[in-house]
């Protein structure tokens, strides 16, 4: 028993290193040209922001629209710090205030937001996401709506695959402890967890803060990455672009939103040749998706080793019984 327990760790971290490998390998080689790089900063990006909104929505069940502006903070505080430092350093030290910031304003909303619930709470956050977006719009540091162009770019696969990995990590090792259980039961049940002694505030706040943090870091990798941010990236439309991850990879599955980010990716790629009907096609495929399996991808469960190992006896015992 303890031989399985060491292992499982050593085989998910060699899985780590050999995929930052191989992909590292694949880069140097142009075999992953600039358009793929593009996609896959893109899907890293996307499951940062999944995951951590997963935990606010998915396993704290607080409905939460503000996502964007939680990205949006970290992606200023990064421009403009690594625009005025154009180092190495100044990019990471952009990246830890823009997260720092963005965990603030999460924290000052969770706590302002407490007693809303569902629609309202939803609501609440998709106004606080508008203040931030007017708000930068109408400063001048930001150039207002024309937004920030040539950010220099420092985001690549080393910076982009530590951070993702390591927000996973963060969320996935925050959900086993007692306090991702405590959020957990918030969501099942907020009144019969206040009862059992549940300090409801601390864990919703915590969620919150915790979330944003995550979208603050995805947004300094957005900037530093794609060269030129506005407002307008950060609408509304961007917080429903990360819902609908985390709904169609399963409410309360971080592999889940993984899997969906990869999967919205890929249909996305390959519908660019079709430019006129792709978001028909698109919004189409989503829609089979939903009807079919409403519950998402992997509902409220989680990819393992030992799911693929039943799946495999299983299907070679079927093969045995034929």
């Amino acid at each position: 028993m303890k031989k399985s327990i060491a292992v499982t760790p050593l085989r998910k971290g060699f899985a780590l290193i050999l995929t930052f490998i191989i992909v590292q390998l694949l880069v140097q080689l142009n075999i992953i040209n600039d358009y793929l790089q593009a996609t896959i900063a893109t899907i890293g990006i996307n499951i940062i922001l999944a995951v951590s909104l997963n935990l606010i929505t998915g396993f704290t069940g607080q409905f939460s629209l503000g996502h964007a502006g939680f990205m949006s903070i970290g992606a200023y505080a990064c421009a403009l710090t690594v625009m005025r430092v154009p180092t190495v350093w100044g990019f990471l030290t952009g990246l830890l205030l823009g997260a720092v910031l963005a965990a603030l304003v999460g924290f000052l909303v969770g706590l302002s937001t407490l007693r809303l619930k569902g629609d309202y709470l939803a609501i609440a956050t998709l106004g606080m996401s508008e203040i931030i977006r007017i708000i930068f719009t109408n400063l001048d540091i930001t150039n207002g709506a024309a937004g920030l162009s040539g950010i220099p770019r420092f985001t690549n696969w080393t910076y982009l695959y530590l951070f993702m990995v390591s927000a996973i990590l963060l969320i996935s090792n925050f959900l086993k402890s007692s306090h991702g259980r405590a959020c957990i039961s918030i969501r099942e049940d907020e009144i019969a967890a206040e009862a059992m002694g549940i300090n409801t505030t601390k864990y919703k706040v915590t969620a919150f803060t915790i979330g944003a943090f995550c979208a603050g870091v995805a947004g300094a990798l957005y900037a530093a990455y794609f060269y030129y941010i506005d407002p307008n990236t950060f609408g509304f439309l961007k917080s429903i672009d990360v819902l609908v991850i985390v709904v169609l990879g399963g409410l309360g599955s971080v592999s889940g939103s993984v899997l969906a980010a990869i999967l919205l990716a890929v249909i996305s790629t390959i519908l660019q040749d079709f430019s006129d009907l792709r978001m028909v096609i698109y919004a189409l495929l989503l829609i089979i998706i939903m009807i079919f399996r409403p519950q998402g991808l992997m509902g409220s469960k989680e990819l393992s080793l030992k799911a693929f190992r039943n799946l495999g006896g299983f299907l070679s015992s079927r093969k045995g019984g034929k």
